[in-house]
């Protein structure tokens, strides 16, 4: 149980289920940060994928812990391929050809969290995963997004590693938490250190 009160700046159900599945306790407030403008503005001025990410979670939990007592976890996820970033595809023909644009190579997840507390960062983690998809059919592919449907267009990959997007990949560096959006070991062991779970 948490003695200070948890807040995620995030509607995201998978890092919902994560935290809840750890046992933590908290509130999910959408943060409403215009994230597609805030990418346009880093990108036109070359800041890094991993930037943009830090930037993002950041402004996410500074932006309800003005407003909410607490600590507020600000997270964020932007995929990185040699240099080109991919951002949530918004049609299932958009997410086919990203995934085809992946085929048989590495991508990096930056994947971002930051705690704030009184509007102010006061600790962050940021994970890099690297994912190698395997040279797969469009027929399976084709399969995979038909047994997937909507679901492909809810992340950055359009795939989710704990369902049916496992059968794209053939080899997965860095921590599996991470690539679900949210570096939870270190949160834990930061809530530890603090005293707000049972060491």
């Amino acid at each position: 149980m948490t003695k200070s009160a948890l807040i995620l700046a995030s509607q995201s159900k998978s890092r919902g289920d994560l935290m809840r599945g750890a046992g933590l306790e908290f509130d999910q407030v959408s943060s409403l940060v215009d994230e597609d403008a805030i990418k346009a503005a880093m990108r036109a001025d070359g800041e890094t994928t991993k930037r943009q990410a830090e930037a993002l979670a950041e402004m996410k939990a500074i932006k309800i812990s003005m407003k909410h007592p607490g600590i507020v976890l600000g997270a964020d996820q932007m995929l990185d391929l040699e240099g080109v970033q991919f951002d949530k595809p918004k049609t299932m023909e958009e997410a086919r050809e990203n995934l085809l644009k992946m085929r048989g190579k590495t991508h990096t997840l930056e994947t971002a969290l930051v705690a704030c507390e009184n509007g102010q960062p006061i600790w962050r983690a940021a994970t890099r995963p690297k994912l190698t998809m395997r040279d797969f059919s469009e027929g399976f592919l084709d399969q995979y997004l038909q047994t997937e449907g909507e679901l492909a267009l809810t992340t950055v990959g359009a795939y989710r590693l704990e369902s049916h997007g496992a059968q794209l990949f053939s080899k997965i560096e860095g921590d599996y938490f991470s690539v679900l959006g949210l570096p939870l070991i270190q949160l834990l062991n930061w809530l530890q250190s603090r005293g707000d779970l049972t060491q």
